[in-house]
């Protein structure tokens, strides 16, 4: 919901995106904490995500191989979602963030330095 009244201000463009995040906390009416409350809501989601991934380790639901891969694909999308809500403001944090974790898949054998080239479209992200 938070995330709604977000994009109504949010601006998806290089040059802008972080002076409409600025924007939206200092001039929008209660923008700030509509931001907070994203933020801080997502890092509560997380926290049950983890909280039910250690329920199922204490149950051994790691037996149940499908229902296990499958809990490890969401947990993944999720965080590739998260990543992108991380990147978005484009700030120096969400630069060198977004550096780091893509360069990550450069580990990946043959592949990797050609995913994170396609991924960051040339030779380092733009």
């Amino acid at each position: 919901l938070t995330g709604l009244f977000l994009t109504m201000y949010y601006t998806a463009n290089i040059e802008m995106a972080f002076y409409s995040v600025n924007y939206i906390c200092r001039n929008v009416n209660y923008g700030w904490l509509i931001r907070t409350l994203h933020a801080n809501g997502a890092s509560f989601f997380f926290i049950c995500i983890y909280l039910h991934i250690g329920r199922g380790i204490y149950y051994e639901s790691f037996n149940l191989k499908y229902t296990w891969m499958i809990g490890v694909i969401i947990l993944f999308l999720l965080m590739a979602t998260a990543f992108m809500g991380y990147v978005l403001p484009w700030g120096q944090m969400s630069f060198w963030g977004a550096t780091v974790i893509t360069n990550l898949l450069s580990a990946i054998p043959s592949l990797g330095v050609m995913l994170v080239n396609w991924i960051w479209g040339g030779f380092a992200v733009d």
